[in-house]
């Protein structure tokens, strides 16, 4: 007898061919991992079988060949008319009587479990047999229908879901991927709808989509109904969260993103497909500056990511929406990542060159760069009009755009973020993209030549004009051993996961600085004093601050979730986090620093480092420093983070900042807790045996040692010919701090822009013995390849 319906908990991974491949992953997961703690909403999904029956009955399967067999996809026009005229026939046809009982009684078995079947309402979903596959995703290729009640409305959406597999995208993107139209089959899941609408919503990878890196969690949430996300109608929180941390049991949350939330996808009263079933409207200002998940619940998500994932034993893209009655975490779909889990033997790098006018900028999806000329795009109608090598700008895409999307050089959007369809597609066909632009549409110029650049870290720009660019590719493979360490500097933690894919031994810099004036922005100073700041300094701190119990939480918060971020990425390798080192100036250009920083005539030797740490205008703000570190290295469990101290002038400081640390529970071999002294002033090479009593190494800073030896201001043109790093007196110094490690068996590195910028120097270091060269990421390769040949020479 002929199966026209199978229930959920009926299914295995085994019946993608009978109900497709969402289908068969929400049986898997049920079947199997509901007892684990993955929450799956019951339901059930009508056959591949009884959507052959359908066709057949209503005399379909020829008629459709027959237009699909002659049809040219990238012809726009021809596809359009191909594409309507089947699904007419599709919505006209007439439920087989068999498969109508089937449905039926299914139904009314499923609506029983519930008191109140009345308002019972459900999701009815598309599962195609090719879809979900892990070298093609088909995202979005045919419909979904959301807030289904009654038995004739299910019934019509079953029927549009049919059709939808002959969607203009899906028929397009089956050719593309050289895929029949007759081996395809569609099943529709029906599935008890969460209430999303009262609550939130969004997709989950179990890993970083951009970089490849498998360790992190990422998570995208909005309120409202998912499709906000997916469609890209909206700007998403994000959250990753680390894998490692998260089994151990520990905070394991590395970044918390506020996304606008300006709007949310709702119920409207009608239930009938075809009619308005959702209505989009505004989020209200305070709901907005909420994160849309709690920390419980975005770990309790995480933790169910885990649980699929090593079930399937590979990364996984999921679905999920969070029920606003019962106030529980629902997984509604899960299908394997498709992009970057694939292998990538050889390792891409775009650099920018030349800088230009930025004329937007966005969220950077890919890491690539690509330029060409902007062609606005605001319909589907207007599809004929971008050309291969265009940047395709628009508003947002959606599915039915895919036939030109390939088409172009780059993508540029209004709206939408790092898990919108724009987003989605652009990964899959190795394109770079900037999303959510806000602007997009306005400020870019019909027809003007344009570079979008996604090889900047998370934000994407779009620069007027075609800017030069270098591109390189490199096989880790073919990097040799080496007795000296190979380390990278890192500024920013959105560089970290990509920078973990280069060979490494860890980072020996990583700059507070950064996270501080672009993430926070704000003089900690002001965060400790909120309540004595003016009111317009107030509201303006307070918006930055937003989603965080208090400024000052907002303030350790990012540092924790900056360093967090670098010490996973590179984990169990070593990662040197230098304490703020900004000067006045550079203090007193962060919001309210003015109000608290004095006016030096040169402090570039003034009021930094190792001195303002105990000092009583500063200690209170290294004291938030401090309890970011603790809570990096203690409670989250990152032990390879090490701290290192900058601009240390004297013995006696020395001894005091060790005894400082130590009262802020970051005592020296601890939990085996390196502290490194950045040694970058004359006196530390001169009494380095003496400096040493209180670190654990060196790393050297040679644009400050070079600048205090030859008595030059580092950032004066007049006499830039006359810094160089090279020089016998610098050479000498350096010699020193490196022989005294080596003679107390200490860590010594460089980790200054010299050995980055002259190969010749890089060599005299390894020559010397040092322990390791932490270079900046775009100067690894070679120097790991110059220094392979100099040894071998």
């Amino acid at each position: 007898m002929t199966e026209y319906i199978l229930w959920f908990d009926q299914l295995k991974m085994n019946d993608v061919g009978r109900v497709g491949g969402k289908n068969a992953s929400l049986g898997e997961m049920i079947y199997h991992l509901s007892r684990a703690g993955v929450n799956v909403p019951p339901g059930f999904a009508t056959t591949t079988a009884a959507y052959q029956e359908f066709l057949e009955a209503n005399q379909l399967v020829d008629r459709i060949n027959n237009v699909l067999d002659s049809l040219d996809v990238d012809d726009i026009s021809a596809l359009t008319v191909a594409g309507r005229t089947i699904r007419e026939w599709v919505y006209q046809s007439t439920m087989p009587d068999s498969i109508r009982q089937a449905v039926t009684h299914a139904y009314e078995k499923l609506t029983a479990d519930f008191a109140d079947s009345e308002e019972i309402s459900f999701a009815v979903r598309s599962s195609a047999t090719a879809e979900d596959l892990e070298d093609a995703s088909f995202a979005g290729q045919q419909e979904t229908l959301l807030n289904i009640s009654g038995l004739d409305a299910l019934f019509e959406a079953i029927k549009i879901v049919f059709a939808s597999l002959y969607n203009d995208r899906a028929i397009a993107y089956r050719v593309h991927q050289n895929f029949p139209h007759d081996k395809v089959y569609l099943s529709a899941g029906i599935q008890k709808m969460v209430r999303s609408d009262l609550g939130a919503s969004g997709v989950m990878f179990t890993l970083d989509t951009e970089s490849g890196f498998r360790d992190a969690v990422f998570i995208t949430a909005a309120y409202g109904l998912g499709e906000t996300i997916v469609q890209g109608t909206v700007n998403p929180d994000e959250y990753y969260v680390y894998k490692t941390g998260l089994r151990a049991g520990r905070p394991a949350i590395l970044s918390r993103r506020m996304g606008s939330k300006a709007l949310e996808m709702i119920y409207a009263g009608s239930r009938v497909p075809g009619e308005a079933a959702t209505l989009i409207r505004d989020v209200d200002d305070e709901r907005r500056k909420r994160f849309a998940l709690s920390d419980s619940q975005i770990e309790a998500l995480a933790h169910q990511g885990l649980i699929i994932e090593q079930h399937y034993g590979r990364p996984m893209d999921i679905e999920w929406a969070l029920d606003g009655v019962d106030g529980q975490l629902y997984i509604v779909q899960a299908r394997p990542e498709t992009v970057e889990s694939r292998d990538k033997p050889v390792m891409e790098r775009f650099r920018l060159v030349d800088k230009g006018t930025v004329l937007v900028e966005g969220r950077a999806i890919g890491q690539k760069i690509g330029q060409g000329a902007a062609r606005q795009i605001m319909s589907i109608d207007q599809m004929h009009e971008i050309q291969p090598g265009d940047v395709l700008v628009t508003d947002m895409t959606d599915p039915d755009w895919e036939p030109i999307m390939k088409r172009a050089a780059a993508i540029v959007t209004n709206r939408g973020g790092r898990t919108c369809h724009a987003a989605i597609i652009a990964r899959e066909m190795g394109i770079p993209a900037v999303v959510g632009c806000g602007d997009a549409t306005t400020s870019i110029r019909n027809g003007a030549a344009v570079t979008v650049s996604c090889a900047e870290g998370d934000t994407g720009y779009v620069y007027e004009g075609k800017l030069n660019y270098e591109h390189s590719s490199v096989s880790a493979g073919e990097l040799p051993e080496l007795p000296v360490k190979i380390m990278i500097n890192v500024g920013n933690p959105s560089y970290a996961f990509s920078f973990s894919r280069i060979p490494n031994h860890g980072v020996g810099l990583a700059r507070l600085e950064f996270i501080i004036s672009n993430t926070i922005g704000v003089h900690p100073k002001a965060l400790l004093e909120f309540d004595q700041l003016p009111d317009d300094l107030k509201r303006e701190v307070g918006k930055r601050a937003a989603g965080y119990k208090n400024p000052v939480d907002f303030y350790v918060g990012k540092l924790t979730e900056g360093i967090a971020t670098l010490a996973a990425a590179f984990y169990p390798h070593p990662v040197i986090v230098r304490t703020s080192d900004f000067k006045s100036n550079e203090y007193a250009n962060l919001i309210a620093g003015d109000r608290y920083e004095p006016h030096e005539e040169n402090p570039m030797i003034g009021f930094r480092g190792a001195s303002r740490y105990f000092s009583p205008d500063f200690k209170d703000c290294f004291e938030l420093e401090c309890r970011a570190l603790r809570k990096v290295r203690n409670e989250m469990g990152l032990t390879n983070l090490e701290v290192m101290i900058p601009f240390c002038r004297t013995l006696q400081e020395a001894e005091q900042i060790s005894a400082l640390l130590a009262s802020q529970g970051l005592e020296r071999g601890a939990n085996g807790l390196r502290l490194i002294m950045m040694c970058e002033i004359p006196s530390n090479a001169l009494l380095a045996d003496e400096f040493l009593q209180f670190f654990d190494g060196f790393s050297i800073g040679s644009n400050d040692m070079t600048q205090l030896t030859l008595g030059i201001d580092r950032d004066s043109a007049l006499i830039s010919h006359v810094f160089d790093e090279r020089n016998p007196a610098v050479k000498k110094l350096l010699k020193m701090a490196i022989d005294a490690c080596r003679k107390q068996n200490k860590y010594v590195g460089i980790c200054g822009q010299a050995p980055s910028d002259y190969p010749d120097f890089a060599h005299w270091l390894y020559d010397q013995g040092i322990s390791s060269l932490s270079l900046n990421p775009d100067s690894v390769m070679q120097t790991w390849l110059d220094l392979a040949k100099n040894r071998h020479e």
